[in-house]
């Protein structure tokens, strides 16, 4: 056994994916005997954990991260992992709510900011968004999980919006930081495993 293969391997039992899962990219990068391979599989390891976050938030934005993606792989392991740290059904449906209402606000706030017309911020967004007022998992904490979505979204309105929100809330730069982190790495994970 190749190297790549075992590393692939500890990569996919990491996440609860039989050893034996390849997609086209995992394939390419395996046959290259390719170093990235480890970088992955640490970069990944790496994100369940955080000075600034609890596990539990760090699985939560995770899982969000990988509905957004719409990953199903890393969908069921955060899921069961999230609950493994303690989060309850309501939270673990609120990352899924999370991850939905991004997209819309993400598309709206993308469109608006990238027209700059000023007839288009006078038209109500008629978006209900009843799930940002009183989230189970706090107002900070649904702040930080939208500014994660937002980031890999890449709608630049809504990142300094939540960003903005965030410190006036309280949170420190570097809780921001590793939310924007974790997401980032699910979903370079997520090219890889899908």
């Amino acid at each position: 056994m190749s190297e790549s293969t075992e590393v692939i391997q500890e990569l996919l039992q990491s996440v609860a994916v039989d050893k034996d899962y390849r997609t086209e990219s995992l394939t390419l990068l395996e046959k290259g005997e390719s170093r990235y391979l480890r970088d992955l599989k640490l970069n990944l390891s790496s994100t369940l954990t955080s000075e600034h976050l609890s596990t539990k938030e760090c699985a939560l934005i995770a899982l969000s991260t990988a509905i957004n993606n719409n990953n199903k792989p890393l969908t069921i392991y955060f899921t069961k992992y999230a609950e493994e740290q303690g989060a309850t059904a309501a939270e673990t449906g609120e990352a899924a709510g999370c991850a939905s209402l991004l997209a819309s606000n993400n598309i709206f706030y993308r469109f608006r900011h990238f027209t700059q017309k000023e007839k288009y911020t006078q038209i109500p967004a008629r978006i209900r968004m009843q799930l940002m007022m009183k989230p189970v998992t706090g107002k900070e904490f649904f702040e930080l999980m939208s500014l994660a979505i937002s980031a890999v979204n890449g709608c630049e309105m809504c990142v300094n919006a939540h960003e903005d929100s965030l410190i006036k809330l309280g949170t420190t730069e570097e809780r921001i930081f590793d939310a924007v982190r974790i997401s980032s790495l699910v979903t370079s994970a997520g090219k890889i495993i899908f």
